[in-house]
């Protein structure tokens, strides 16, 4: 299985090919049933396919399987590049989802853990958490982990007919020089 983590029950592990349609299914769940996501659109087969094979390429995907369910997966993490320009290649944004009917049993800390130590093997500097405000489980998991609150932009996306506020966390994940003048903090 090559576990990365293991506790209470809960292993995580990199992601494989034949994660993708447990994946998929957790993100469309979450597409179709709460503000994590800011679409109402379904992933498509193979939307999901590119989508999973670009973080499988980066090496930024891990699962969590637990013990009652061996093979199956009950959650996910992921990390990619938090803006397309050049200058934010250094930024990474995660996501962190567990599937329906597993929250509560650690895998989303069981998940968070890992995912930042992978992003600062890769060398990343910082890590940014997007979240809707109103996700207090989101927010409390984050600050559990270090990130700091640093802002909450109002009303910039919306879905299932209401406005969304975004809350904004950031943790430092290494720092290796002036990257072109910027400070450590």
């Amino acid at each position: 299985m090559n576990p990365i983590y293991e506790r209470n029950a809960v292993t995580v592990r990199p992601a494989r090919p034949g994660d993708q349609e447990a994946v998929r299914a957790i993100r469309n769940h979450a597409i179709e049933h709460s503000t994590a996501l800011w679409t109402e659109t379904p992933q498509s087969p193979a939307e999901g396919a590119v989508w999973f094979a670009e973080h499988l390429e980066r090496g930024s995907a891990l699962v969590a399987e637990v013990a009652d369910a061996p093979g199956e997966v009950a959650g996910f993490a992921a990390y990619g590049p938090w803006r397309a320009l050049d200058g934010y290649r250094h930024t990474v944004e995660n996501s962190v989802y567990v599937r329906e009917g597993s929250h509560g049993l650690g895998i989303g800390s069981a998940l968070l853990g890992p995912l930042i130590a992978s992003a600062r093997e890769a060398g990343h500097h910082v890590m940014i958490a997007g979240i809707e405000a109103g996700n207090a489980a989101s927010i409390r998991l984050h600050d559990r982990f270090g990130f700091e609150h640093v802002g909450t932009v109002r009303e910039v996306g919306t879905k299932f007919g209401r406005w969304l506020d975004l809350t904004l966390m950031r943790l430092p994940l290494a720092w290796d020089g002036d990257a072109g003048g910027g400070t450590t903090d």
